[in-house]
């Protein structure tokens, strides 16, 4: 499946934010790239560019093409609850997304490739779609013979369990999504309302 593998720093720059983690380059480039940097005079965004970078943002920062983000939205707006938390809340749900939130990979894209390379399981069963979505109450491990992998290993040692609604037996490499994280509960910078707006036009 397409997925986007170019620069992620120039990314980063275009939403001025860590989407993709630290990066050194946004430090030292606080402005939008382009030939001429900050030089540039740069049009007032309409509402509907504001509403549109959003979406963007969430679509990088989560790694979903498009046509899954609709599908997701979809299923956000016929749901009980608010719009915009209710489609965070099933980003989060997806696999790939508590893999890296485990720390069993040090990012989604990390976290993508060894969900596709059968080293996932869940409730036991083995699992290698990415955009699975979990239900609370969900066991996710590492498959057995993954477990003496290095890169696996070196990650979940340095791992900080810091996220309320995920539960993570370093020991067993093994945790459990024990709930739908509250909105408050997410890091990431994201203005859903602007999204749902965006949807609604």
């Amino acid at each position: 499946m397409a997925r986007y593998i170019g620069p992620k720093s120039k990314i980063a720059r275009k939403f001025k934010e860590p989407i993709f983690g630290a990066d050194k380059a946004l430090e030292k480039k606080n402005y939008p790239p382009g030939q001429h940097g900050l030089t540039k005079k740069r049009a007032k965004q309409s509402e509907y560019a504001v509403q549109l970078m959003e979406k963007q943002k969430v679509k990088y920062t989560y790694g979903i093409l498009e046509r899954q983000f609709a599908k997701i939205f979809d299923r956000a707006s016929r749901a009980h609850g608010i719009t915009g938390e209710v489609l965070l809340q099933l980003i989060e749900s997806r696999l790939d997304n508590v893999v890296y939130r485990m720390g069993i990979a040090p990012s989604r894209s990390a976290a993508r490739q060894l969900v596709g390379h059968n080293h996932i399981t869940v409730n036991g069963n083995l699992v290698n779609i990415s955009s699975y979505t979990l239900k609370p109450g969900d066991m996710v491990a590492v498959r057995e013979k993954s477990k003496v992998l290095e890169v696996i290993s070196h990650n979940v040692s340095s791992a900080a369990n810091q996220y309320p609604w995920i539960e993570f037996d370093k020991s067993k490499m093994e945790g459990r999504y024990t709930s739908f994280p509250q909105r408050t509960q997410i890091p990431e910078n994201i203005k859903e309302q602007l999204i749902v707006e965006l949807y609604s036009k």
